[in-house]
């Protein structure tokens, strides 16, 4: 007997809306015949423990109803357990702030998502594992290093009760205080091509980050390697070409080195703050490995 899908409901998503929509939308997927248990997050990381226990339990099929946070979550409590058995699902309700994951199939959001849940459509999708000094954790989207990361961790840690503002407001002070790092890498055993300092390395698994900046146009969820792309203009030539990161024509700059790799080994002294599929944290990070084909995506 196939298990119904566990939808994990983050209500305080997108500053409260997913708690004022979940409940047409699921209505809505019910009423098309799909079997639907549902359990509400409580707090940051809740997520993580109800999916794993999902998982132990015998649930394969998970819908994230939230954001990119909310699927980082479920994703996280099913791995690693899940490589060493079925193959989970996971589909998505877009009803947070950032859902850039779901923008590399479509820009109708929910009305996409609700399709693609009724009709069954899925796809195999690769799966990243970051190793760091005290665990390891997994991703679908991307993880940056840099001015994306600063931004977003500023944002968080200062202005978060500002919402959009706040990101906006740490945006312009992390251009104002620019800054220029030395990454150290080995890409698939090989030597970094580039030793110059830097100031954005993001590693994507898909194309967007922040909704609709379009970072890694190259990027493919299913091709069993990660995109890397590598910035490292001065503060006005970031800053005025910055704007072509919506669409993708960024990567042309002579400044940018960008490539894919299954394999990266960092070599750093120290824990710095990354972000990671919409979440902030300070990591010392060694490795990062592509599972290829490990999760299936309703999309």
């Amino acid at each position: 007997m196939t298990r119904p899908y566990l939808a994990v409901v983050n209500p305080a998503a997108g500053f409260g809306k997913c708690g004022q929509l979940v409940g047409p939308a699921l209505d809505r997927l019910k009423a098309a015949g799909l079997d639907i248990d549902v359990v509400e997050t409580k707090h940051a990381g809740h997520g993580v423990e109800i999916a794993r226990n999902a998982y132990r339990e015998g649930y394969r099929r998970f819908i994230a109803v939230g954001g990119d946070g909310t699927s980082f979550e479920i994703i996280n409590g099913v791995y690693p357990e899940a490589l060493d058995g079925e193959t989970p699902t996971l589909g998505f309700l877009p009803l947070g702030t950032g859902n850039s994951f779901l923008r590399d199939f479509t820009e109708q959001g929910v009305e996409y998502a609700t399709h693609a849940l009724i009709e069954g459509r899925s796809r195999p999708c690769d799966v990243v594992r970051l190793k760091h000094r005290d665990g390891e954790l997994y991703y679908i989207n991307i993880l940056s290093l840099g001015f994306v990361a600063d931004v977003c961790t500023m944002a968080n840690r200062r202005f978060k009760r500002l919402g959009e503002s706040g990101y906006f407001l740490a945006v312009v002070l992390c251009l104002a205080r620019f800054q220029q790092r030395t990454f150290k890498l080995r890409l698939d055993g090989s030597p970094d091509p580039v030793t110059h300092r830097t100031a954005l390395l993001i590693f994507n698994n898909s194309k967007f980050t922040g909704g609709h900046m379009m970072l890694a146009p190259d990027a493919r969820t299913d091709d069993g390697v990660v995109e890397i792309v590598r910035w490292s203009a001065g503060r006005f030539d970031f800053i005025w070409n910055f704007r072509k990161c919506y669409d993708g024509t960024h990567i042309t700059h002579p400044e940018i080195w960008h490539g894919p790799a299954r394999q990266i080994d960092f070599d750093f002294t120290e824990p710095i703050d990354i972000m990671v599929d919409g979440e902030v944290m300070t990591l010392h990070c060694e490795s990062l490995e592509v599972l290829p084909a490990a999760l299936n995506v309703v999309v």
